[in-house]
Formats: structure tokens, C-alpha cells, sequence
């Protein structure tokens, strides 16, 4: 088939492929068609494969033309879209359909044309990546980030235990309380009513905030209490607003923590002996972590940076797509599919629109970065080595704790393969990112904002 094609670039990544097939192919290719048909069709009047060419287009020639027309541009597209048809940059996207523009007819005695519109792999060029300067907190791992850890692993090395009957509720005491709101004649509200719920007093872990209000409680005594809230409440349904309500102690426990000392250490792990082998193992861990940490910050500050300077058009099928996919994990985690997760949200004004009009931005940002990612990995011709890939395998089994076996099954499908060598290619671009550029320390900030600021 004689096929010949111009390509016209248009916005967001998008392309238009304008076809022409020569007029001897269409005719070829209708009369291959109806000569197809007259083997096959079964006629009133005639016997199978009898029924005269004119007979056939006479009685189905819009048809037949229709159909021809369709076949045609899916072979002509087909040779066009095959290994050699088309370089790599004019190619569609695996998830953007080409959609025809004005509807063609079939004409016979001339060659036929036609044009498609679809996306393709955004052009980014990315030109000032090296001798960049960005700024990065100083951070050290502080006498208070060890104290921290400690307290946590009391916290969880603890036993509640019934406090004495009689004993008033007092702060860090664990409470399990009845409660609902009151309307003006002290009648509960419907649907405001919780039974058994359990917290920590002083921690403010209840959507009322009462803590202050049920300190003093007694096992079995209700109380109400009338609250308000200011303005700026955290919860916006009540901010501003003024409640009644009743709350009654049902269980009353004292949280008993473990003595800082060698048993508490024996107790984490066999492997410590003493108080000072635990506190040293926890000051290794978190600087490995605040290394990690500030690794990711220079390498974010420099995509950051890069982006600034590398403008990139991000096709919509592309956004469509990772929208779709964050969906999908969203679902997940409620437990259905997506299409349940669209009936769950409804059109509420934070139903499904909201929420992925809200996301939009940062999935704009993440595949901008990634393109930048990709592009630089191929311009500096990267690649993970089967010795390398072994390594990391080996790596990643002493970091999880699990046999090197299970990592490697973990890996063996064409997939995963592709993954790890993907995830070693960029780390080595990382560490070009990290060698090439220059960090100005800034201010000195505590590890403890840091994590709570997620790095």
C-alpha cells in the first residue's frame, strides 16, 4: 500500500497525522472487499458465490464503502504505526486513542485522505541541570530525637492496667467513654451518640476536645457540660459553634511504662545487652534516616530548580492517566473498585470532581519531574548491569531481613526486572545530581520538624 503522511505539531504534546493512500490501493483494496463477498453471501434468487458484482453494490454499496473505508484507514494506519512507519516522537501514547478529524468518504477515482489527533511523548530538552546551588537545612540528630525514640518504645512496651475504684481520671490516664450532644430540651441528638470510645486523656484525641471537661471523672459518673468553640477550630463543622454534651466514664486505666534500663533494652530485641547497645543502635538509625532525608531534599530542591528552567507540555491523556491510577489505589484502600469508590463519593462538593481536580496539580508537577528523570537518564546513557541488579537484590535483602531468594522471586518476572533496573538507573543519575551541583546549608532546623514536615 502506497501511503505518505505529513505531521503537524500542535498544543500539549498533541500531533496531527495527515494521511494520503494512492487511489489504486483504495480501488484495490474495495475490490478485494467485494470480491470477498460475492464468494460468501447467500442472496434470494441466487445460489452462494453466484451473486453478480452489480447486484451486491447495488444493494449495499453505502455498505460496503463504509466498511472498505474503515479497513483501509486501519491498514494504512497500521503500516504507519509499525516498527519503521513512524520515529519514535510521532508516535501515539500507549493510552491515547488517534481520533479521526471530519469523517472521510470513499471516492473511488481519487486518492483518499484523511488525519488523526493524538498524544504523543512530550519533547523535553533539558539544558541546565549541572552547577546549580540549592539551599538545605542544617540538621543534626539532637540528645531530644533519642529521647523521643525511647519514650515511643516505652509507650509501646507499656501494660494498662484497672485503676483503683474511686480514683479520679487524671492526664496520660487511658479512658473509654459514652457520649452524645444534647439538643435545648437536653435531648440527644440523633445520630450524635458514641459508645466505647477510648482515648488517652491530655492527648485531645476526640473530635470534642473534652479532656479538660472529664478530667476528675470518676468510673460510672456522667457528666454534661456545655463547649464552644472559636473560629478557627480545626474541625469546621464546629468552629464558631456551641455544644451540649453528655459524656459518661465507663472504664478508667492507668498506662504503666517500663523502667529506662538494661531489661527494657533485652526486652526490644535479644540482640541488645544493655541500655547504651539499644540508645546507640536508635542514633545509628535515625542518621541513617536524616542522611536519607536530606539526600531526597537536595535531590527534590534540584528537580525543583530544573523544572523551573525545562518547560514541559504534559498531554491530557497523560494526566487522565495518572489520575486514574491514583484512583485506583484510593479505591484500594477503601476496599472496592472504581467505579464504587465514584458511587461512595457521590457529587458531594468533596465528592470524586473535587477531589481529582485537587490532585491534578501535583500529578502535573510529578510527571513533569519525571520526564526531566527519564530524559537525563537517556541523554547520559544509564544503565543497570546484571552484577548491579545482583547487588541491589542483595542490598535490599539486608534491609528487609528476608532471603536473598525471596527478593530475587520477587524480581524474576520481565516487569519487576525492568522496575529495579529503572529504580538502580536513577539512583546513579541521583548521585551525578548530588556530585555536579553545590548545597548551601541554611538554617539549622530539628529532626523532629523535619519528620513532622514529611522532609
Amino acid at each position: 500500500m502506497t501511503v505518505t503522511k505529513e505531521i503537524t505539531r500542535l498544543e500539549k504534546s498533541s500531533v496531527k497525522l495527515s494521511v494520503t493512500i494512492g487511489k489504486d490501493d483504495v480501488r484495490s483494496e474495495y475490490d478485494g472487499l467485494i470480491s470477498e463477498y460475492t464468494k460468501n453471501i447467500q442472496m434470494p434468487g441466487f445460489r452462494k458465490g453466484k451473486v453478480p458484482k452489480d447486484v451486491l453494490v447495488r444493494k449495499f454499496g453505502d455498505t460496503l464503502k463504509g466498511e472498505a473505508l474503515n479497513k483501509i484507514m486501519e491498514k494504512g494506519l497500521g503500516e504507519l504505526f509499525g516498527e519503521d512507519g513512524l520515529p519514535r516522537e510521532s508516535r501515539p501514547l500507549p493510552y491515547s486513542t488517534p481520533k479521526v478529524q471530519d469523517e472521510p468518504k470513499l471516492d473511488l477515482e481519487n486518492d483518499l485522505q484523511f488525519s488523526v489527533v493524538y498524544d504523543v511523548l512530550p519533547a523535553v530538552k533539558v539544558e541546565k541541570w549541572q552547577e546549580l546551588e540549592v539551599e538545605i537545612p542544617d540538621v543534626t540528630i539532637a540528645d531530644e530525637d533519642l529521647a523521643k525514640e525511647l519514650e515511643d518504645i516505652r509507650e509501646r512496651n507499656s501494660i494498662v492496667l484497672d485503676k483503683d475504684e474511686g480514683e479520679s481520671a487524671g492526664k496520660d490516664d487511658v479512658v473509654t467513654v459514652n457520649y452524645s450532644e444534647l439538643n435545648d430540651t437536653g435531648e440527644p441528638v440523633p445520630d450524635s451518640a458514641r459508645e466505647d470510645f477510648t482515648f488517652t486523656l491530655g492527648t485531645e484525641r476526640n473530635i470534642f476536645k473534652f479532656d479538660n471537661e472529664i478530667m476528675g471523672m470518676k468510673k460510672g459518673e456522667t457528666r454534661e457540660f456545655v463547649k464552644s468553640f472559636p473560629e478557627d477550630f480545626e474541625d469546621k463543622e464546629l468552629a464558631g459553634k456551641t455544644k451540649k454534651l453528655k459524656v459518661t466514664l465507663t472504664a478508667l486505666k492507668i498506662k504503666k511504662l517500663p523502667d529506662l534500663d538494661d531489661d527494657l533494652a533485652q526486652d526490644v530485641d535479644e540482640k541488645f545487652q544493655t541500655l547504651d547497645d539499644l540508645k546507640n543502635s536508635i542514633r545509628e538509625r535515625l542518621n541513617r534516616d536524616l542522611d536519607s532525608r536530606l539526600r531526597n531534599m537536595k535531590i527534590n530542591a534540584l528537580l525543583e530548580k530544573i523544572m523551573e528552567n525545562t518547560p514541559v507540555e504534559i498531554p491530557e491523556s497523560m494526566i487522565n492517566m495518572e489520575l486514574d491510577s491514583r484512583w485506583g489505589n484510593l479505591a484500594r484502600r477503601f476496599n472496592t473498585n472504581t467505579e464504587g469508590l465514584y458511587k461512595m463519593m457521590g457529587n458531594s462538593p468533596g465528592g470524586a470532581a473535587s477531589i481529582l481536580e485537587g490532585w491534578k496539580p501535583d500529578v502535573i508537577k510529578s510527571l513533569h519531574s519525571r520526564l526531566i528523570v527519564e530524559t537525563l537518564m537517556e541523554d547520559l546513557k544509564l544503565e543497570a548491569s546484571g552484577e548491579e541488579c545482583e547487588k541491589e537484590i542483595e542490598k535490599l535483602a539486608g534491609e528487609s531481613k528476608v532471603e536473598i531468594d525471596e527478593v530475587k522471586k520477587y524480581y524474576e518476572s520481565e516487569q519487576m526486572k525492568e522496575y529495579l533496573g529503572e529504580s538502580i538507573k536513577e539512583n546513579k543519575l541521583f548521585d551525578i545530581f548530588i556530585d555536579k551541583n553545590t548545597f548551601k546549608i541554611g538554617e539549622k532546623k530539628k529532626y523532629l520538624d523535619l519528620i513532622e514536615n514529611n522532609g
